[in-house]
């Protein structure tokens, strides 16, 4: 269905590209907030593999670079303006007779920014390419694909068919070149849809909301999705070109609800009808709640699998094959170790165990070694200098025989201990282990850090058990007074349950947060409604929630999402500090391994 519109105003390609050359596309604030450059090491993510919707629209073949010439032609595109699939025709007139011409689209790329450091990974906003008619100056820097190959009649004049594809929104140049000279140009203007499936449902069905042809600039960029005008989070396509497809779940009484989407720069722009650029807007869908009783069962959605485009330094913050500059403890590793360590499977919750073999081992390591888990623990709330430093934690001790070790060992879970989320390193630790001066283990004086392999540690749902050991519920409990649970770890969370009266406080609990910009925090939605976030960094991966149960009798969701991180350094990022609806497909995490999932529970209220 067609989204509502006022014609866009056509501006020069001049001006366009003043406009792309003004635009900051990062900033970077210090402590103190003052603007300040970006680090040293910011990299642009390449799309990661395994994405739908990432193809080059038409024919997906680059176009070769060309020049306009000065007095170039008028190409017209009739209609002007729609929506992807749109039938336009393009006429180009007063050209030179018989001769084969390449149309060209003009498009533009999207990616995430991020700083991949030796201990954490921090967030840095959006990158696009310039605007379609950058080619006045060098059309290298644009990205244009061929769109058809059409030739001029006896009086210079063609005619050609074809339908709107689906890319980013806005303007998109449309160039007849003859050789490597653009000899005519036109344009075409995408414009947005918004559709939602299924439109009717008990509590809790999920809804597909997809947004269609967002720019690729950072003032288009984003959208948002509202129900009922509450607002659920940011979506985003920069690497999906323009089309977010999320999913929320139905909240709230039987009858009609609303969903809402339009333009936003982590919240909606309300009055775009009256901005220069009038058509960056949305639509409204409707979505009838049926009757139904059933609490939907805890669950977690995890992204797309996807196979990340980076080199092996930067996928993971403490993980380098070659055990060079990005070593848990650099000065403590074995140079002359060629070890080569993997471990089946490479990812898993806390508690869960997997099997480490390891190969070509020192002959000098064989007998017993000393197997870690390397995290980090710190804080980068009011902290200068050096925030937090590398941690290890034993998971046991290993017999090396012939340079080679394989045994299974257990992501710890212990009381007082848990373990961050996240990408981490499984080290072979050749001789004894020392302290440091808060008490720290690490390798002592005299050990060497033989091999290390990466092990990414999954978010999971916190289980409760009565003192029969049964479960009572996945992630959600009572609030206790108490500073501690049984176990050791903190939260003030008493016993599991589903069921709690209005007004009554309650816990939502998860184990395995990480502690970059890409996966220290959780956004929380209470019945699609945004109120805030929660962190697991300082607390070992453990973050509980508290919450109230409102709305009255009956059932009520809460939905845990995937946010980015943008508070420190660099506060003036966009698309940050809310819900990322559209993780599932694009999240700078995506790129770097990361597997952030989206934790949906519900409560039901009682009189």
């Amino acid at each position: 269905m067609n989204v509502s519109r006022q014609k866009r105003t056509r501006t020069s390609i001049a001006a366009r590209l003043m406009t792309a050359i003004a635009l900051p596309l990062v900033l970077v604030a210090t402590a103190s907030g003052a603007a300040s450059a970006p680090p040293a090491n910011p990299i642009q993510l390449t799309t990661p593999n395994g994405l739908a919707g990432t193809a080059l629209p038409y024919t997906g073949v680059s176009a070769q670079t060309f020049v306009p010439t000065a007095n170039y032609q008028k190409l017209t595109t009739t209609p002007n303006a729609g929506v992807s699939g749109t039938p336009f025709t393009v006429s180009g007139t007063g050209l030179t007779a018989n001769t084969s011409l390449q149309l060209v689209w003009g498009t533009n790329t999207a990616t995430w920014n991020v700083d991949p450091e030796p201990s954490t990974v921090d967030y840095m906003g959006a990158s696009y390419s310039p605007t379609s008619g950058s080619s006045l100056l060098n059309s290298s820097n644009s990205t244009y694909v061929n769109l058809a190959t059409v030739t001029t009649d006896a009086s210079g004049n063609f005619t050609f068919t074809t339908a709107a594809p689906t890319d980013f929104g806005a303007n998109h140049d449309i160039w007849a070149v003859a050789g490597v000279v653009g000899v005519a140009n036109g344009s075409f203007d995408l414009l947005r849809t918004v559709t939602i499936s299924p439109k009717r449902g008990p509590v809790g069905t999920p809804i597909t909301v997809t947004y269609t042809s967002m720019d690729a600039n950072a003032y288009g960029g984003g959208g948002s999705v509202l129900w009922d005008n509450h607002y659920s989070g940011e979506i985003m396509g920069n690497w999906t070109r323009g089309t977010a497809s999320v999913t929320i779940r139905a909240a709230g009484a039987v009858g009609p609800h609303v969903v809402q989407v339009g333009d936003a720069i982590s919240f909606q722009y309300m009055n775009p009808i009256q901005s220069p650029i009038t058509d960056d807007n949305g639509a409204a869908r409707t979505f009838t709640i049926t009757k139904g009783n059933k609490l939907p069962l805890p669950s977690i959605t995890w992204p797309t699998s996807v196979t990340p485009n980076v080199s092996a330094t930067q996928l993971t913050t403490m993980y380098n094959a070659t055990l060079g500059a990005k070593t848990p403890q650099p000065t403590a590793t074995d140079p002359a170790s060629t070890a080569v360590g993997t471990v089946s499977p490479s990812s898993g919750p806390v508690g869960s165990v997997t099997t480490l073999a390891v190969t070509g081992l020192p002959v000098g390591a064989n007998g017993n070694v000393d197997v870690n888990l390397v995290s980090v623990t710190g804080s980068r709330v009011n902290c200068t200098g050096t925030c937090w430093g590398f941690t290890y934690t034993s998971l046991g001790a290993g017999t090396v025989a012939n340079g080679a070790l394989n045994q299974s060992v257990i992501i710890p879970n212990k009381p007082g201990i848990g373990t961050l989320g996240g990408w981490h390193a499984i080290v072979v630790v050749k001789g004894a282990m020392g302290t440091d001066a808060a008490g720290n283990r690490i390798p002592g004086v005299a050990s060497l850090v033989e091999s290390q392999t990466p092990f990414y540690v999954k978010e999971s749902i916190m289980p409760f058990y009565n003192k029969a050991g049964k479960l009572q519920s996945m992630g959600v409990a009572t609030a206790s007074d108490t500073v501690a649970l049984a176990n050791g770890i903190g939260g003030q969370v008493g016993s599991g349950t589903y069921t709690f009266k209005q007004g009554q406080e309650f816990t939502v609990s998860i184990l395995g947060v990480g502690w970059t910009q890409l996966d220290n925090t959780l956004a929380v939605n209470y019945d699609n409604s945004y109120i805030g976030y929660g962190c697991g960094f300082h607390s070992n991966g453990y973050m509980a929630v508290h919450l109230t149960a409102t709305g009255g009798p009956g059932i009520h969701l809460i939905d845990l999402y995937p946010l980015l991180y943008s508070v420190s350094p660099n506060l003036a990022t966009y698309y940050g500090m809310v819900p990322l609806l559209s993780s599932n497909h694009d999240d700078p995490g995506l790129a770097l391994g990361y597997q952030v999932p989206v934790i949906h529970l519900a409560i039901r209220i009682v009189k």
